[in-house]
């Protein structure tokens, strides 16, 4: 369900782009050869990706195992997304010039493109053994550390790659993004404001340093934003995020009207740019939820996954805060947001041939066994320091069968959250990849009866083994929340579970400064809208009706 960040450039950034071959790198071609290369990087610039593929073809033709063709070819196929032939493309290249970085650059985003995430280390790494001034490489190395939430590692790389590219500004964002998700929000909202005092039209600059959710932006940089968002010339991409930044800003000068319009504007275009299906995706849920319903079989290992702590909620409903808790405990490492359930569930399929749900009924106990496995395997990373870990993938909810069979020893807490805020919290979040139903009301409450249905089936399914976390509870009353928590998840107590602001740890949701404050009580929003939300009310209060 992820989706690129819809707060990149619509075009090639610099760490993508395939880098103009030097004169050298194109040694032993005739004069046709070479136009044949230039003209395919023209084409490439324009993103005319059919007619550079077919360039480069052209010039294959006449240079068959020409290395810089090869990784040129190699480049295109993989920003269309034809993984394996790039990959065979680019390691063909690389078989002729072994210590090339450019080459081992653009094998390691091809292997990364295809989530073989360890290749494409070794690959960035050795890139920057031979090249220690690659920018790119550092940059590319430090971004998939920080996307798979290695975030704590991808630091030092980052902060390469600034150094070496002083003005490349995606380089110093996700930078930003990584102090902050570290808990130094000073230094992260520093780097989001260096890039803006150079290039104040960087969209994307603007709403993460909005989205510090802590920390207002000055009347000055509001006015400047303002300034930006009247701009006939702003592209669709940042005039998006930049509306959603002023809408917070406004929202946090409580003038909520306004807020409203310009969260009303800036959802409406990503709903335009992004798809979801409102009548599809609730008959997908209810195909998993019935699978399971008439699948008994799970891994034959009862403990298999008792490392495993999985927080499903929807998103804003308070997840951060429970794992947070959890993390805070000296047993726990807390993962985030982990990729690995739904891997290993794809990777199933593709072995099958089968998509999912259609072949849960044909699983037995020795496959949940083995995909179990696969899925430890994955994340053992996480088990490096403390030997408990949480997942909280915000589309886990849609998969408890799933964890049940293949890890029936992992813990399940479920994080609610009341159900007109959990949604407009959602609708004023421009999220980084996914979560494509959160740019419409209505969509909204859709996947919100959906995913209630959900969580009443798999409670039904499976008594007692879904602990349910309601967050104003725990703003209520922490400790008997958290001690009660705990126990659940089979851990004692530890005071230090009550300071989880204290900890410190990678933080990779919205709410990563937030949780390094104590609780706060006032967390409510949706009533400051009063009748502009009316719509949503109703919406919610139908479908609570239907069920």
């Amino acid at each position: 369900m992820a989706t690129t960040n819809p707060t990149q450039p619509s075009a090639l950034t610099e760490s993508d782009r395939p880098q103009p071959p030097a004169p050298d790198r194109l040694v032993g071609l005739s004069p046709t050869t070479r136009n044949l290369v230039a003209q395919a990087m023209a084409e490439l610039t324009e993103e005319q990706l059919a007619q550079a593929t077919a360039t480069l073809q052209s010039a294959l033709t006449l240079a068959p195992t020409h290395p810089e063709i090869l990784r040129l070819f190699g480049v295109v196929c993989y920003r269309q997304n034809r993984s394996d032939i790039a990959i065979a493309a680019l390691r063909q290249a690389h078989a002729a010039w072994t210590d090339d970085p450019l080459i081992l650059n653009d094998l390691a985003n091809a292997l990364a493109g295809a989530q073989r995430s360890d290749e494409a280390l070794t690959h960035w790494r050795h890139a920057i053994e031979i090249a220690a001034d690659f920018g790119l490489a550092w940059y590319n190395l430090g971004r998939h550390l920080h996307e798979h939430g290695r975030v704590a590692e991808s630091e030092q790389p980052l902060r390469r790659a600034v150094e070496l590219l002083p003005d490349h500004w995606q380089a110093r964002v996700v930078f930003g993004d990584a102090l902050v998700q570290l808990g130094r929000i000073d230094e992260g909202a520093a780097a989001f404001r260096e890039v803006l005092a150079k290039r104040p039209d960087i969209g994307r600059a603007w709403w993460d340093l909005a989205n510090i959710k802590t920390l207002r932006l000055g009347d000055d940089e509001v006015d400047v934003l303002s300034g930006q968002l009247a701009r006939s010339d702003l592209g669709d991409t940042d005039r998006v995020a930049m509306g959603f930044a002023l809408a917070k800003a406004l929202e946090d000068r409580e003038r909520y009207t306004e807020a409203f319009a310009y969260f009303s504007d800036a959802n409406a275009r990503m709903s335009r740019r992004v798809q979801w299906n409102p009548n599809g995706f609730p008959q997908l849920v209810a195909r998993i939820v019935a699978a399971f319903a008439r699948s008994r079989a799970q891994a034959e290992t009862a403990d298999l996954g008792r490392e495993v702590i999985f927080v499903v909620s929807m998103p804003r409903s308070g997840s951060t805060l429970s794992e947070q808790i959890l993390a805070a405990h000296p047993e726990v490492e807390g993962g985030s947001e982990l990729p690995y359930l739904g891997q290993v569930i794809a990777e199933e399929s593709q072995r099958r041939r089968v998509n999912f749900p259609d072949w849960v009924a044909s699983a037995t106990a020795a496959d949940w066994e083995r995909m179990g496995r696969r899925y430890l395997a994955l994340a053992a990373h996480w088990l490096a320091r403390r030997p408990r870990f949480t997942d909280k993938m915000p589309t886990n909810w849609m998969l408890v069968g799933a964890i049940r069979a293949m890890l029936p020893g992992a813990r399940i807490v479920h994080c609610r959250r009341d159900a007109l805020e959990t949604c407009w919290s959602c609708y004023k979040q421009l999220f980084a990849r996914g979560q494509e139903y959160t740019y419409d009301l209505g969509h909204l409450a859709i996947y919100r009866q959906t995913y209630e249905r959900a969580m009443h089936a798999w409670n039904d399914r499976y008594p007692g083994a879904i602990r349910e976390q309601v967050y104003e509870k725990l703003l209520e009353d922490p400790e008997q929340q958290t001690r009660a928590l705990l126990d659940f998840c089979a851990l004692p107590f530890d005071p230090a579970t009550l300071r989880f602001h204290e900890t410190e740890r990678s933080i990779r949701t919205p709410s990563a400064a937030q949780v390094r404050q104590p609780i706060r009580r006032d967390t409510a929003r949706a009533v400051h809208y009063g009748t502009l939300l009316d719509p949503l009310r109703n919406a919610l209060r139908a479908g609570a009706g239907a069920r």
